[in-house]
């Protein structure tokens, strides 16, 4: 599945959950966040993966602890330019599509690098 095909069916089924779109696509010299959402008073930074086989495993493993650091950092990039969001909660989700099957992983690491 095409990565912004995957980000779509993502972003389609979070808002149809109640999270409201922040940013998508946002890039920086750090890396780039897929997916900034509000959930509640809760920012959520969400990395959308997709495998169309798993036989080389699922695509949550790809989310290792190098993308995590460079998800952490973007994201404290991003949030020192929106400072009206600075101080509110934010998680660490991955959506994962593997095989066509959509599953949200909510809080799927924390920001310590």
């Amino acid at each position: 599945m095409d990565g912004s095909v995957a980000e779509a069916r993502a972003l389609d089924y979070l808002q149809g959950q109640g999270l409201r779109l922040l940013a998508r696509n946002w890039r920086c010299k750090l890396g780039e966040l897929d997916l900034v959402m509000q959930d509640g008073d809760t920012v959520a930074v969400i990395e959308v993966r997709s495998r169309s086989r798993t036989d080389f495993g699922a695509a949550a493993e790809t989310v290792d602890a190098r993308k995590q650091a460079r998800l952490v950092r973007a994201t404290r990039l991003w949030l020192a330019r929106r400072p009206e969001l600075a101080e509110r909660p934010l998680r660490f989700d991955v959506v994962t599509l593997d095989a066509g099957a959509l599953e949200w992983r909510r809080e799927a690491f924390d920001a310590a690098e």
